[in-house]
């Protein structure tokens, strides 16, 4: 049985064809100089793929030198190894004579399956709700016979629930998991490493709040099914300032890693349901995202092709401001959602899905930031950042980029959205009702910019129409412009 080189986000034993498979593992230290990550992104790999060679022990063959060539330099013997998540990374093994290169794993559907649902779309857009049903239909997931459990595909519509009137959800804390020696490990070489001047990160050192081997992975699974998986779906867009777990998996970096086979937690999440332990509502909303959501943008990813992530069609080239790549270090951010949204990832290298749309993604928007900048700090700054997860989602979905391929609309929104979904408006110094003036929400005067600014860009665009020709009511819109032309990159 040849050698299985696995890479730091292929540490599940799904990536392995038997139990007694010789593995090699590389730990490149520059891979940590190129770009300023997270701090606790750094650990986190690290602790995983420590940890990951001590449970195979004498099975793998575990190499530390400074580049991943220096190390393959030590290495005569066949290997193969599942095909890697980034473009930089499958040109790179592919070029190696010794090296056979495997189909993807860690995902439902193929990209051979993929392939085939795309060819049949013709000229159809390539909608990630009909991706979804097939992939129910053909695993047999939350199906009765031919249809769809419940009688609906989707619950989306009873999933958006305004945050209630308290400072918290009120679900049990997620379980977190201890730290050991393999840690402590970790985090001497990060210091020393960043003493040495080598490497430099972004945000604050642990605790590690997730997983990193196999068994701390399925606990985490099975505790957030018991615990916290029947209240996920109701609030699942909400957003609180005192809570900032709400009622979400926190297992994004788990699969990410490898960890899990998301059809693991697919099916937990289904027993669940059938068990009567979690409402349709919610394993809908959480299986969406796993054979939905995930699948669809690791497909996309290739699908599109390595110059999708170049996309800029908005035009949009300022760069990403100091205080954004720094996560509010020093709190010069006045805006209680956005400084707030920027704590959680300087804590954790974490927030969910909304803030990251919401708030991050759509001041980007309306700010204009260059589509490749703002890609790159989502990659560096969270803890379940690849490049595969990232470059559709920032691209196409969070910046319009792409100029419609993946999303129907651009996901702007001024800050009435906000103050329905979150209870940051309460204490903050901008008012979201506000346009003009101090009290001016930037996120309310940045929608009104940001659409006459790409008007004649959007105007094809019917989803946005409305807006478009609102923006022609406002007889403050010249004040509002030349205010947040002033306002530029400074921090709101």
């Amino acid at each position: 049985m040849d050698r299985r080189w696995t890479f730091g986000d292929q540490l599940g034993p799904h990536f392995l064809d038997g139990d007694d498979q010789p593995v090699l593992m590389i730990e490149s230290r520059r891979v940590f100089a190129r770009r300023r990550f997270h701090r606790q992104k750094a650990h986190l790999v690290l602790s995983a793929m420590r940890h990951r060679a001590a449970e195979l022990g004498d099975q793998v063959r575990y190499l530390r030198a400074e580049t991943y060539r220096e190390a393959l330099a030590q290495v005569s013997e066949p290997l193969t190894v599942c095909r890697p998540t980034s473009y930089a990374a499958d040109r790179f093994v592919r070029r190696l004579p010794q090296v056979e290169v495997l189909p993807a794993r860690g995902f439902v559907t193929s990209q051979a399956e993929f392939a085939e649902w795309a060819g049949r779309r013709g000229a159809k857009r390539l909608l990630m709700e009909d991706f979804y049903r097939e992939a129910r239909v053909r695993l047999g997931v939350l199906m009765e016979g031919n249809q769809p459990a419940g009688g609906r595909w989707n619950f989306d519509q009873d999933n958006r629930e305004a945050p209630p009137r308290r400072p918290t959800l009120g679900t049990p804390e997620p379980w977190w998991p201890r730290e050991d020696e393999i840690d402590a490990e970790v985090r001497d070489d990060l210091d020393r490493w960043q003493r040495s001047g080598d490497v430099q990160f972004v945000g604050v050192d642990g605790p590690r709040r997730f997983a990193v081997t196999r068994q701390e992975a399925l606990h985490a699974l099975s505790d957030f099914v018991a615990h916290r998986l029947p209240a996920f779906g109701p609030h699942e867009d909400a957003m609180l300032a005192g809570d900032d777990w709400m009622a979400h998996s926190l297992l994004s970096a788990t699969l990410n890693l490898g960890l899990l086979d998301p059809m693991e937690a697919v099916e937990q999440a289904e027993d669940a349901y059938r068990a009567g332990a979690a409402p349709l509502a919610s394993v809908e909303g959480f299986v969406r995202q796993l054979i939905g959501w995930r699948d669809y943008m690791w497909h996309l990813y290739w699908h599109f092709g390595p110059d999708y992530r170049r996309s800029n069609q908005l035009a949009a080239r300022q760069p990403v401001p100091e205080w954004f790549t720094e996560l509010d270090a020093d709190g010069t951010v006045g805006a209680r959602c956005l400084s707030e949204v920027l704590r959680g990832v300087r804590e954790h290298g974490w927030v969910h899905h909304i803030p990251r749309l919401m708030v991050l993604g759509n001041y980007a928007l309306q700010r204009g930031w260059c589509p490749d900048e703002v890609t790159d700090w989502f990659h560096r700054s969270f803890v379940d950042g690849y490049d595969w997860v990232m470059v559709a989602n920032v691209v196409g979905m969070s910046l319009h980029a792409d100029g419609g391929r993946l999303a129907t609309k651009p996901y702007a929104a001024g800050g009435a959205y906000i103050d329905k979904m979150s209870d940051f408006c309460g204490g903050c110094r901008y008012n979201p009702k506000v346009r003009v003036g101090p009290d001016a929400c930037p996120f309310t005067a940045g929608y009104w910019w940001f659409l006459d600014r790409n008007a004649d860009r959007l105007a094809g665009n019917q989803r946005i129409a409305r807006a478009l020709a609102g923006r022609h009511r406002l007889s403050d819109l010249p004040e509002l412009i030349l205010q947040e032309q002033d306002r530029g990159s400074e921090a709101p």
